[in-house]
């Protein structure tokens, strides 16, 4: 605003407060006069903060169900994932761009993807083997249950305390099919997780199912790798140290991390159970834009009925 209007607009508002307060209603040819300020300008002003005050208490309506939707479940949220909340739970449409300007008008901050921690693990000894890319990062095969990417990430708890993530993710639906939580970075976390999902999604699997990996010393291990081919499922790897070869993945980790806070929680089996609810939050209710504003399970359940 100018510096005349700035003026102009206070000297209104003062008029407005004399009237108002004096109800001197008409009076307000002359107190325009005194103060040297048109009246089609002191109308003008009262429109317009007629206006404010409606933009206002519409603002305040958005940001109230805004902010329903940002915690829903628990979980903080950015705009698109708000937006699609909004539309899925709550039965309102409201423009994206509109979602930003309440979100920052009011200091409603979405999670923010921090750098992923994840420290690579010691040299693979030379029985180890590392098999070809076969995904090329061709993630969205439209395809449930054939491409599934896994891999491990760390998460801090306690005082000092450090547990470690095993998960597989259908490539297609970015449903997390298996998961397994553990305090101990040893082979089992990955062959409990392959054990899980034959278990919970065996008629689930494509014929030609793969897993893919980075090139960790879990995965190019012999026992690893006989295990998959005892359950018919073949194996890829990224190139080595290239995160974008298994980007959705690491993506996932990402997100998670940004909606959990583990170190908040002082024992194992605490952590345990808050990573049990986002697996079920993720899958079931965490509406996706790449996935036709759907959730992983919607979108499994389109695929498979289409």
């Amino acid at each position: 605003m100018k510096r005349g209007e700035l003026k102009a607009a206070i000297i209104f508002k003062l008029i407005q407060e004399i009237i108002s307060k004096y109800n001197f209603k008409n009076m307000v040819s002359h107190l325009c006069k005194v103060a040297e300020v048109s009246r089609s300008g002191y109308y003008r002003y009262i429109e317009s903060s007629k206006n404010r005050d409606v933009r206002e208490q519409r603002d305040l309506q958005l940001k109230e169900a805004i902010l329903k939707a940002f915690n829903h479940r628990g979980y903080k949220k950015g705009s698109r994932s708000i937006k699609m909340v909004l539309e899925n739970e709550f039965n309102l449409i409201v423009n994206r761009k509109c979602i930003q300007k309440i979100m920052r008008k009011y200091n409603i901050k979405c999670p923010i993807r921090k750098a992923n921690p994840y420290r690579r693990m010691m040299k693979a000894t030379k029985e180890h083997t590392v098999v070809p890319n076969l995904l090329n990062r061709n993630f969205k095969q439209e395809v449930v249950g054939k491409v599934l990417l896994t891999d491990i990430t760390y998460l801090p708890y306690g005082a000092s305390c450090m547990a470690y993530l095993s998960t597989i993710k259908d490539a297609s639906t970015n449903e997390i099919l298996s998961y397994n939580l553990s305090n101990r970075l040893t082979l089992e976390i990955a062959t409990k997780t392959i054990g899980k999902l034959i278990i919970q999604h065996k008629n689930l699997l494509h014929k030609d199912a793969f897993i893919h990996s980075d090139q960790g010393v879990h995965y190019t291990s012999p026992k690893f790798q006989k295990l998959l081919k005892e359950y018919n499922l073949g194996q890829s790897m990224s190139r080595r140290g290239n995160c974008w070869d298994n980007a959705p993945q690491e993506s996932f980790f990402g997100h998670m991390k940004d909606e959990i806070d583990s170190k908040g929680f002082s024992t194992f089996e605490e952590l345990q159970l808050l990573i049990d609810d986002y697996m079920e939050y993720y899958n079931n209710f965490r509406y996706q834009w790449g996935l036709k504003k759907l959730t992983p399970i919607q979108y499994r359940n389109q695929l498979l009925s289409a």
